[in-house]
């Protein structure tokens, strides 16, 4: 239920998004109408078709690529008609009567249907703005295809889906009744109804046209990346506290901790129950230790961390989580690390096992291949931190990046209720580089991006994106947050794999730090690769995986640091070139 109000917020504050204003003038098309048999039939037909086109986008194959791109070709068409009708009444006459027709029959054989038609056309015209509505993946639609992505096909996608889409309707229903009452009051005073019939229908004709050209996914799309994200993170967090276990999860205070230290009382902490901790007997395989049970870790605070190995926010908590198990170990505090795959590759025991190495993690990890303990915590996110108490009862948690004193303090707290002698200390420090150092929020413009055609978005080679085909890109000049390819690539599901020597991504971005998620592919060969920013070598923007003249080698599947901006933050051209064949690049993410 919680997850069904967060994607249902999420479609609400659609409305403030530019992406919302290209299906806007079919929307304030049906104001002349009632409510109830034109504007309400065209909301849910909107709805519906969205949920299950974007439910079929998110976990089908090339062929649930190309089906949607036939149906968003016949709902051009469809409404490339309707925007006509509305500009010309012979047009409108014309196209009408059919429906009229058939009205008449339903008529004359049922005794009462006049209002079938209109009810069936809104119904039409809503479905076919829901196979064009392109909405700006913010944070909560995000949360929402990804678990589709990890959990296939099935009603929960589809109801969170709808939520998503019955939300951005109901906002969009808002806008209809302000905006039908103004337009009436607009025919009553001035007299020009037919007028402003006809320039919705420009508006509709001229909002194809956008459509056509990709303007909904490419100008709209880089003016909304920082519009709606900040609000939807507030209503993630908002909800996750109201509804954790029916109370938030808080941290004692020093003045709180100092009070219990100075009574003979044992300390107890602030922190409310949210459950009973689940087993961790779902992994496939543990790293760093032997299976470790709830039973084992009676007695102990038990920090469990879900993360995976290239997820660049994962990576950015790593020296926090790593500085607790540190500091604390011989406190009574054990860090499990639960590693829950999002690509393929992660699900290599081989390539986890040496992420391991390179991050210098000591504790205990979780292989979670099956996702069995992420759903026994019901977990959404990477990454995720759940503090178990030494009664094996979740008392606190933490949903991505940030938040680390509050987490500390939180573990100092545990453990003190656990008898432990642990004070209240500063919080740590740690020596993080390269990818670990936390993101420049004030200057990041630019968003995750996928190359596979499961969620591939703001693609910009004029070839347009061919699924699992093998086929020959040309380099774009791609605006603000859109990317393309140049030479031969095939475009797979999670990843673009290049299939003959010299072709290379670029991406067009904003912000301090720029990532590419690259592999050597099955070969496992060593590719040769070399970065330009703005057409020259990086110099002192180079990332920790190039050098200063942007040369660099993929020897593993992982995340590489490509681009840190040393100076002022600008808008960049990034372009990288393979030298070699068979490289698999998977996912652009930003700091």
């Amino acid at each position: 239920m919680t997850v069904l109000i967060i994607a249902y917020l999420g479609g609400v504050l659609t409305i403030l998004s530019p992406c919302i204003l290209p299906i806007l003038p079919f929307v304030f098309a049906r104001t002349e109408g009632p409510f109830a048999r034109s504007a309400l039939p065209m909301l849910a037909g909107m709805a519906a078709s969205f949920a299950l086109v974007a439910t079929l986008a998110a976990v089908g194959g090339s062929w649930a690529v190309r089906a949607n791109e036939y149906g968003r070709l016949a709902a051009v068409m469809l409404l490339a008609a309707f925007g006509v009708s509305l500009i010309s009444p012979r047009v409108a006459y014309l196209l009408a009567r059919p429906a009229v027709d058939l009205g008449n029959r339903l008529a004359t054989s049922a005794g009462s249907a006049r209002s079938a038609p209109a009810i069936a056309s809104s119904l039409v015209l809503g479905a076919a703005t829901g196979l064009l509505w392109a909405p700006c993946a913010g944070p909560i639609l995000g949360l929402v295809l990804t678990g589709a992505a990890l959990q296939g096909a099935n009603l929960e996608t589809t109801f969170l889906l709808f939520a998503y889409a019955a939300g951005a309707a109901t906002s969009l229903a808002v806008a209809l009744f302000v905006g039908g009452k103004v337009f009436a009051v607009m025919k009553r005073s001035l007299g020009v109804g037919e007028r402003i019939r006809q320039c919705v229908g420009a508006a509709v004709l001229a909002s194809l046209a956008a459509i056509a050209l990709g303007l909904d996914t490419g100008v709209l799309t880089q003016l909304s990346y920082a519009s709606t994200a900040s609000f939807e993170q507030a209503v993630l967090e908002r909800v996750h506290e109201r509804t954790a276990a029916g109370a938030p999860s808080k941290v004692a205070s020093n003045d709180a901790m100092q009070l219990a230290a100075d009574s003979k009382r044992p300390f107890r902490s602030g922190l409310p129950p949210e459950g009973r901790a689940p087993a961790l007997n779902g992994a496939v395989e543990w790293l760093n230790s032997a299976p470790l049970t709830n039973e084992q870790l009676r007695g102990k605070v038990v920090l469990v961390n879900f993360w995976t190995y290239s997820c660049i926010n994962c990576i950015r908590t790593i020296p926090y989580v790593r500085a607790w198990a540190e500091k604390y170990k011989d406190k009574g505090l054990v860090v499990v690390g639960v590693h829950t795959p999002e690509f393929a590759f992660e699900k290599r025991i081989d390539n986890v096992r040496q992420a391991l190495g390179g991050f210098n993690i000591g504790y205990p990890v979780a292989i979670d291949n099956d996702y069995r303990i992420w759903r026994a915590f019901e977990n959404s996110y990477w990454p995720a931190h759940y503090l178990i108490d030494a009664k094996g009862e979740i008392r606190y948690h933490q949903f991505g990046e940030g938040n680390y004193p509050q987490t500390e303090k939180a573990i100092q707290d545990l453990l003190r209720e656990a008898g432990s002698e642990t004070a209240a200390s500063a919080p740590v420090v740690p020596d993080a580089k390269g990818a670990e150092v936390g993101p420049d929020m004030s200057n990041i413009g630019s968003g995750e991006t996928y190359l596979g055609y499961r969620r591939a978005a703001h693609f910009a080679s004029p070839e347009g994106l061919q699924a699992d085909a093998t086929y020959h890109y040309s380099f774009p000049k791609p605006n603000l947050n859109e990317w393309g390819l140049s030479g031969t690539w095939t475009i797979g599901a999670q990843q673009a794999i290049l299939t003959q020597p010299g072709g290379g991504i670029a991406y067009r971005f904003s912000a301090r730090d720029l990532h590419l998620v690259l592999g050597p592919g099955a070969a496992g060969k060593p590719i040769r690769f070399r970065v330009t920013i703005d057409g020259k070598d990086p110099g002192n923007d180079r990332g920790s995986d190039i050098d200063a003249s942007g040369n660099g080698t993929v020897t593993a599947t992982k995340l590489y640091q490509l681009v840190r901006q040393s100076a002022d933050i600008t808008v960049r051209n990034f372009e990288i070139r393979f030298l070699d064949r068979g490289v698999e690049a998977f996912a652009f993410t930003f700091g």
